[in-house]
C-alpha cells in the first residue's frame, strides 16, 4: 500500500444536471417548471458521502459552459474534491429531465449523446489521484462505452496496485446500454447476455458489489436473484455482495451464499412513504460507504445505507435532498415523526440548517457580515418629498450606495447589503457583481400588524429571486402586545417562513421591540423564545442594540437553546449617531452570537438628504457614504479582527 490516503473515496463516471419537474403527478410532457440539481450516480455518491463526513472526490468531465460551472461550483460547495473533474472544451454537460407521475412511474430522459461525461477516457485517470483515496467507486453504466470502460479499468488497476478498495455500483440503465429508446429512461431491467458478459470480467476485481435484485441479475447473468448472487460469487469469491431490496431493506453476503436470500447479513428497512425512487440507490451507497469505509460492522453500514435510501425516496431531488451526518443520526436515534418524511419538521429543520451552505455561492453564507442597509423605502420617499426631489432619484441613490459599499469592501468577503426591489432593482444588479451577502425586505414598510408588501403569493415572488438572496422581514413586536396583534403577526411570520423554505431562500427576521414598550433585559429574549415555540427558525436574527450585557446573554442563551445551528445576529442601527453606535457595537461584540451589523440611515441619512437637495454631487455622496460605512467597519473589525476575509 502506498501511504495513507488523503481521501476516503473517489467516484468515477456520470455527471449531469438534473432538471426535476415540479408538478408532481403530471406527465413529463406537461411540466411547466423544473428544479435544478447535480446528478449522475457517481456524482450523487460523491455529494452524499461528503454530507456524511467522508472525504470524497470525483472523476468526470463537464462542459466549458454554464451547466458545467454549476456542477463544479456545487461540488465545491458540498465539500467534494474536484481535482478529477475535468473541463471538456468540445462537449456540453449532460442533462437529465425527470418527473414523478405516481409512486411507481418516474419518467426521465437522458441527454447524453456526445456529452462531456460520456467522453471520459484513460487520459482522465491519474494514478496519483486514484492512489490518494482509500477506495474508488466504479459504475456499471460507464462500462457500456469502450472509452469509459477503459478509463474505469485503468482506475481499478491503479487502485489495486496501491492496495485500495474497488467498489462496483452496478447502476444498470438499459437505455444507456442501447437496449431501450430515449423515452425509456425509467426502465430498470432488460435481460441481456451481452451486458452480463461485459460485466463478468469486472466482478473478479471488485471488493464490494452493490445492486438491486435486478441489477445483480444482469451482473450475474441469471434471472433469479439468489441464483444471480451465486453466479457473482463464483466470479468474485472474496467480494462483499450487497443486495438492495427496497422496502424490505437489504442483505449482504461476505462468504458462501446460503440457501435463502434472507439468510445473509441483514440491514433494517424503514417504512416510509415513497415519493420518488430516483437517486435512492446512490443515497444507499453513500450511507453504506460511510459505515464500510470507517470500519463499522456490516450491519451498521447497512443501517446507514437503508436510512439514507429512505430519505431519498421520501423527497423530490437526488443529491440535494440527501441527509447530512447530523440528520442521519437524528433519524436513526428517533425515527421519523411520520412516514411522510418530507413533512417531518424536526428533520426538515435539521436538513436545512446542515446543508444550506451547499445551496448558494460562498458569499451567501459568511460567518460574519458587515452590511450597508439601504432597503428603506418609506423613509427615503419622505426625504425625497421634503427636499422636492423626484422619487425616481431614489433608484440612483441606491446604485451609488452599492458603489460606496464596494469601495469599502474592496473585494473582501464578509460584507453585505440590504436592498429592496421597489427602488433597488438596478442596485441589486450592481451588487451581484460583488462578493456581497444580499438581503431583501418583504414587509410592507412600517406595518404593524405585519403585512407583506405587494400582496399576492409571496412564494411566487420569491421564486424570481436569485438563490443567494436572503429574505428579510422587519416585525415590530413586543412580548406585551395584545393577543390578537401577536397572533396576526405570528401567522404572517409562519407564512413567510413556509414560503422561504419552499423556494430555498434563507430567512432573516428583524425584531424591533423598543418602539412599542420598555426594553428590559429579558424583552427581546422573550419575543425570540415565543417565535421559536411556534416553529419560527430563521437563519438570521436582526436586533436592536440591547441595554446591557445581561440582555445580550439572555438573547444568546435563548437562541442556543432552541437553534444552536442559527447563523447568528446582526445588529441594526435605528438611525443612531455614530458615537452611539460605537458604544452599542462594543456591547454587542462581547456576545459571540452577534455576527456583525446591518446599518442604514446612520450611514446614508445626512449624505442622501444633501444629494437629494442637489448640494452634493454623485461622487461626493459616494465619498460621504463610504466614509461613514468605513468608520463602522473599522469599529467592528477593531472589536472582531476576523470579520473579513480576502
Amino acid at each position: 500500500m502506498t501511504g495513507s490516503p488523503s481521501l476516503d473515496v473517489i467516484a468515477i463516471g456520470r455527471s449531469s444536471v438534473d432538471l426535476y419537474g415540479a408538478q408532481v403527478g403530471g406527465r413529463l410532457e406537461d411540466m411547466a417548471s423544473f428544479s435544478k440539481a447535480v446528478g449522475g450516480c457517481p456524482t450523487n455518491i460523491a455529494v452524499g458521502t461528503a454530507r456524511l463526513g467522508l472525504r470524497s472526490g470525483l472523476v468526470t468531465r463537464v462542459g466549458d459552459e454554464h451547466m458545467g460551472r454549476f456542477v463544479r461550483e456545487q461540488l465545491i460547495r458540498e465539500g467534494v474534491d474536484t481535482a478529477g473533474v475535468h473541463i471538456d472544451p468540445d462537449r456540453l454537460t449532460s442533462l437529465v429531465l425527470l418527473g414523478i407521475r405516481d409512486e411507481k412511474r418516474f419518467p426521465l430522459i437522458f441527454y447524453r449523446d456526445n456529452c462531456a461525461d460520456s467522453a471520459i477516457d484513460t487520459s482522465d485517470i491519474d494514478e496519483g489521484y486514484i492512489a490518494s483515496a482509500g477506495a474508488i467507486v466504479v459504475t456499471g453504466t460507464h462500462f457500456a462505452r469502450q472509452n469509459t470502460a477503459a478509463a474505469q479499468r485503468l482506475a481499478m488497476r491503479h487502485a489495486k496496485a496501491h492496495g485500495r478498495k474497488v467498489i462496483l455500483d452496478v447502476d444498470y440503465r438499459p437505455n444507456l446500454w442501447g437496449l431501450a429508446g430515449h423515452g425509456a429512461g425509467e426502465e430498470r431491467f432488460i435481460a441481456s447476455d451481452a451486458v452480463s458478459a461485459h460485466l463478468a470480467p469486472v466482478l473478479a476485481d471488485c471488493d464490494v458489489i452493490v445492486g438491486t435484485e435486478e441489477e445483480l441479475m444482469i451482473a450475474g447473468g441469471v434471472e433469479e436473484p439468489l441464483a444471480a448472487i451465486r453466479a457473482i460469487r463464483a466470479l468474485a469469491p472474496r467480494a462483499l455482495i450487497v443486495c438492495k431490496r427496497g422496502p424490505m431493506g437489504c442483505v449482504a453476503f461476505d462468504a458462501a451464499i446460503p440457501d435463502e436470500i434472507d439468510a445473509g447479513i441483514k440491514g433494517p428497512g424503514f417504512p416510509v412513504e415513497v415519493y420518488n425512487v430516483l437517486g435512492a440507490g446512490d443515497a444507499f451507497m453513500s450511507g453504506f460507504l460511510r459505515g464500510y469505509l470507517r470500519g463499522e460492522p456490516i450491519e451498521t453500514a447497512l443501517a446507514y445505507a437503508n436510512a439514507c435510501g429512505a430519505f431519498a425516496v421520501s423527497r423530490l431531488l437526488c443529491s440535494a435532498e440527501y441527509p447530512s451526518w447530523d440528520e442521519l443520526q437524528h433519524f436513526l436515534r428517533h425515527g421519523p415523526a411520520t412516514r411522510q418524511v418530507r413533512h417531518d419538521k424536526a428533520l426538515n429543520d435539521l436538513h436545512w440548517a446542515t446543508t444550506r451552505d451547499g445551496r448558494t455561492r460562498e458569499a451567501a453564507h459568511p460567518t460574519s457580515i458587515m452590511a450597508f442597509a439601504i432597503d428603506h423605502r418609506m423613509q427615503l420617499e419622505a426625504m425625497a418629498d421634503e427636499t422636492g426631489a423626484s422619487r425616481d432619484r431614489i433608484r440612483d441613490l441606491k446604485v451609488l450606495a452599492v458603489e460606496a459599499a464596494a469601495r469599502v469592501a474592496g473585494g473582501r468577503r464578509g460584507f453585505g447589503m440590504l436592498i429592496d426591489g421597489t427602488y433597488g432593482r438596478e442596485a441589486l444588479f450592481r451588487a451581484a457583481d460583488q462578493p456581497f451577502w444580499i438581503g431583501r425586505p418583504v414587509e410592507l414598510p412600517g406595518s404593524r400588524p405585519l403585512d407583506i408588501d405587494g400582496g399576492g403569493s409571496l412564494a411566487a415572488k420569491l421564486i424570481e429571486w436569485p438563490v443567494d438572496h436572503c429574505v428579510k422581514c422587519l416585525c415590530f413586536m413586543h412580548p406585551d402586545d395584545p393577543a390578537d396583534l401577536q397572533a396576526r403577526q405570528e401567522r404572517e411570520l409562519l407564512r413567510l417562513q413556509d414560503a422561504s423554505r419552499t423556494v430555498g431562500r434563507e430567512l432573516l427576521v428583524e425584531i424591533i421591540a423598543g418602539k412599542h414598550g420598555p426594553l428590559a433585559d429579558d424583552t427581546v429574549a422573550r419575543v425570540i423564545a415565543r417565535l421559536y415555540a411556534i416553529g419560527i427558525r430563521p437563519d438570521w436574527w436582526k436586533l436592536e442594540g440591547q441595554p446591557t450585557a445581561a440582555a445580550w446573554a439572555a438573547v444568546a442563551g435563548t437562541i442556543r437553546e432552541h437553534d444552536p445551528l442559527c447563523r447568528g445576529i446582526m445588529l441594526l442601527g435605528l438611525d443612531a449617531p455614530l458615537d452611539v453606535l460605537g458604544a452599542q457595537f462594543r456591547l454587542a461584540a462581547a456576545c459571540d452570537i452577534v455576527r456583525g451589523f446591518a446599518v442604514g440611515r446612520s450611514i446614508f441619512g445626512e449624505p442622501a438628504r444633501a444629494w437629494l437637495s442637489a448640494t452634493l454631487s454623485d461622487g461626493e455622496v459616494v465619498d460621504r457614504m463610504a466614509e461613514r460605512f468605513r468608520g463602522l467597519v473599522d469599529i467592528w473589525t477593531g472589536l472582531r479582527p476576523d470579520a473579513t476575509t480576502a
